[in-house]
């Protein structure tokens, strides 16, 4: 219980503080870009590094309702799941894509002894700060 609400606060801190790690699920999250989208008002594209650690994971999750991310691993392999659909094997130059309301289920790296490294875009409401909600 205190370890969720230990990952829960610090997921919401991406928005506040740029940065987000939790060092025992091997996971770290770094907001990297953030520009209002001049010809769409009131929308947003931010970039998030995600970076695991070997083993690393982390807990289901659900992203802004506004949000449509687009993700492109950038180093090792990621396996992942949404909606509780078939868990699937990303690596470095794939990419997948999550959509308003996809509840994400599942994610970790692949390997438990190399790092993996993903960027995460979103495209989400310009007052949407809360970018990730963990499962209690």
């Amino acid at each position: 219980m205190i370890r969720t609400t230990l990952i829960i606060a610090a997921f919401a801190a991406i928005s506040a503080t740029g940065a987000l790690a939790d060092e025992t699920s091997g996971l770290k999250a770094t907001l990297v870009y953030d520009q209002p989208l001049p010809n769409v008002p009131g929308k947003s594209i931010k970039g998030v590094l995600v970076e695991y650690a070997p083993g690393g994971s982390s807990l289901p999750h659900t992203h802004a309702k506004s949000a449509f991310i687009y993700a492109t691993v950038l180093e090792g392999a990621i396996n992942t799941q949404v909606n509780h659909g078939p868990v699937k094997t990303y690596r470095a130059g794939e990419n997948f894509s999550e959509f308003p309301g996809d509840h994400h289920t599942f994610e970790e790296n692949a390997s438990k002894t190399e790092p993996a490294r993903m960027l995460a875009v979103f495209v989400v409401d310009t007052n949407d700060t809360n970018l990730t909600t963990v499962e209690k």
